[in-house]
C-alpha cells in the first residue's frame, strides 16, 4: 500500500508542477498551487521524517513538464568475472557506482564519470543493459518517479580507491553479493541477478520495461 501511495503522490506532484507551468487561467494557477501544498502535506504525513527542505526539493524545485528522473548505474566486471560495487557513506550499504543523470552529460559519460568519482578507476562505457521503471520492481517506496539505466562498462585498470561519497569499494561474485547489505534505493538483488545473467549469456539484449 505504501508503494502505491508514493506513486500517487508523485503523480499529484507532476500534475501540480505541469499545471503551474502551463496553466493560463489565474484561478487555475491558484488551484495548482493549492494542489502542490496539499501534496506536500500528504507527503509529510506519509513520511514524517522528511524535512521542509526535502519537501521543497521534491515539490517546488523542479519546473516545467514533469517527467521521471534518470538514475545511471555502471556495470563493471573485472577479469575474474566479479562485479564492481561501492559502499555508500550515506547508508553504509553497497551499490553499483552511479547517480542522477547530470545535464550536459550523456548516459555513457555519466556512467564513466560516476565510476571514477566513486571507485577511482577509469572505465569505457560500452552498451545499455537495461532501462527499468523503479515502480514496477521491488524497490522501496519512493516519492520521486525514477527510470534506472544500467550501462555495461569496460575497466581500463583495477586500481580501486574510495571517493567523497564512498567508504569502501571492491569486486564481488553474485554469491558474495547475496550476503552484503545492499543500498536498496539504488539497487536490489534482482538487478544483480539480471546483470550476471547478461554477463554470462553475452546475448546483448536490452531489457526495457
Amino acid at each position: 500500500m505504501e508503494k502505491e501511495l508514493s506513486i500517487l503522490l508523485a503523480k499529484l506532484q507532476g500534475i501540480a508542477q505541469t499545471g503551474k507551468k502551463y496553466g493560463k487561467d489565474i484561478f487555475d494557477q491558484e488551484r495548482y498551487e493549492e494542489l502542490s501544498q496539499v501534496t506536500k502535506q500528504l507527503m509529510s504525513t506519509l513520511y514524517p521524517g522528511l524535512s521542509d527542505q526535502a519537501l521543497t526539493i521534491l515539490v517546488d524545485q523542479d519546473e516545467g513538464y514533469a517527467t521521471p528522473k534518470v538514475d545511471i548505474r555502471a556495470v563493471v566486471f573485472n577479469q575474474a568475472g566479479k562485479l564492481l560495487l561501492v559502499k555508500e557513506k550515506s547508508d553504509n550499504c553497497w551499490s553499483l557506482p552511479g547517480g542522477w543523470a547530470d545535464i550536459g552529460y550523456s548516459p555513457k559519460e555519466i556512467a564513466e564519470k560516476e565510476t571514477m568519482e566513486e571507485a577511482g578507476i577509469t572505465v569505457k562505457a560500452e552498451r545499455l543493459i537495461a532501462v527499468l521503471d523503479m515502480s514496477k520492481h521491488n524497490f522501496p517506496p519512493a516519492l520521486t518517479y525514477v527510470y534506472k539505466f544500467f550501462i555495461r562498462c569496460e575497466a581500463e585498470n583495477e586500481m580501486l580507491k574510495t571517493g567523497i561519497e564512498t567508504n569502501d569499494v571492491g569486486f564481488f561474485s553474485l554469491q558474495e553479493i547475496y550476503l552484503l547489505p545492499l543500498s536498496k534505493e539504488r539497487n536490489i538483488i534482482d538487478n544483480f541477478e539480471m546483470i550476471f545473467a547478461d554477463e554470462q549469456t553475452k546475448k546483448n539484449v536490452v531489457i526495457c520495461d
